[in-house]
């Protein structure tokens, strides 16, 4: 295996330390995925740079020219605070001619849209819950096409920011209240979802042209009162003690294996192609008592900090950690950007 040189993008404050010593899990919970990805490339022989990066571009240009990294490793999740630049940054590294890791600058910016995506997904007849979006500032009337109950959310934001059970409304008045919300706090268009009762189901995807689909994954809502929405909440992906209160956790989905197993991974490598990805991701579903399948998100370039769904998938795929990250760097080495065609 060559050994690299690898330039690692995160958002500034969170440049991971070389150990952990002395660091409490409070401190620890903002850069894990970062220190992860750091710690792993070093053990596996690489020689590694991490830099933070905000709203200006010149440390990765002066990174690029005075590292001259092999390959950069994208953590970096927004820019400028907008999480929809992430895809300029990934163009900005093909300008420079730089290999990177995870999804290419189209298939970043189609799935991070998710109006757009859903109206891709639509075309080719790839089952998503009917929806309708609201931009700011336009008067909220809900089509009758759309049913109560519907799920309302940013139609960019991700990683469930925003979202809580009150995203699940029953009426018009409830309606045009969280789509108010969602206008004020997130500052951005609302998407409002026909919302699909079922499993949350979460699948691991890797490659460029040739793909790869992780065992299914569950989210376990676990105690939760039964007047509450199984919908993936901030408290639920994120608060701890609300976790342990309740019971919540995350597992393999073991009764998904065999035919229904190859039924959804074709479904995700569908969207996966539909949507111009390449490098990694994460396709959310719902699944219905019926057996119906319906994709809620492609995510691209998901967290991969280890013990995380994405990588304990993977592990159960027989993909150690170290692994699934050296995969991840050589799908970035292989892939074919459009500056390569003139090499």
């Amino acid at each position: 295996m060559s050994k690299l040189r690898v330039l690692v993008l995160v958002r500034t404050g969170h440049v991971p330390p070389l150990t952990l010593d002395g660091i409490s899990d409070k401190e620890l919970d903002a850069w894990k995925a970062e220190f992860d990805v750091c710690d792993t490339l070093r053990h596996l022989g690489h020689e590694v740079l991490p830099i933070g990066v905000y709203d200006d571009l010149a440390p990765i240009r002066d990174a690029l020219t005075e590292f001259k990294p092999h390959i950069t490793f994208m953590l970096l999740e927004e820019f400028h605070g907008v999480v929809t630049y992430d895809f300029a940054i990934i163009s900005y590294l093909e300008l420079m001619q730089q290999p990177y890791t995870g999804c290419n600058p189209r298939g970043l910016l189609l799935s991070k849209d998710k109006a757009l995506s859903k109206k891709i997904l639509t075309y080719h007849r790839i089952p998503t819950p009917r929806f309708t979006v609201f931009p700011v500032g336009r008067t909220v009337h809900r089509p009758k096409k759309l049913e109560f109950p519907l799920f309302v959310k940013s139609v960019t934001e991700d990683a469930s920011f925003g979202i809580s059970q009150a995203s699940i409304v029953r009426t018009d008045e409830q309606l045009i209240e969280r789509v108010s919300f969602v206008h004020e706090h997130a500052g951005d268009d609302a998407i409002v979802e026909q919302y699909i009762e079922g499993r949350e189901i979460y699948v691991g995807v890797i490659g460029n042209q040739r793909l790869q689909t992780f065992p299914a994954w569950e989210m376990d809502f676990g105690q939760m009162p039964d007047d509450t929405a199984r919908i993936a909440t901030s408290q639920v992906k994120w608060n701890r003690k609300y976790q342990e209160k309740h019971g919540i956790t995350t597992h393999e989905a073991d009764d998904l294996r065999g035919e229904a197993g190859e039924k959804i991974a074709k479904i995700c490598k569908r969207v996966y192609r539909a949507l111009n990805m390449s490098g990694y991701a994460r396709m959310d579903l719902r699944l219905t008592d019926s057996g119906d399948i319906y994709v809620l998100e492609a995510n691209a370039n998901p967290n991969i900090e280890y013990g995380e769904d994405f990588a304990e998938s993977a592990e159960r795929a027989s993909v150690d950690y170290e692994s699934l990250l050296q995969r991840i760097l050589n799908l970035g080495l292989r892939y074919k950007a459009a500056w390569m065609t003139n090499l």
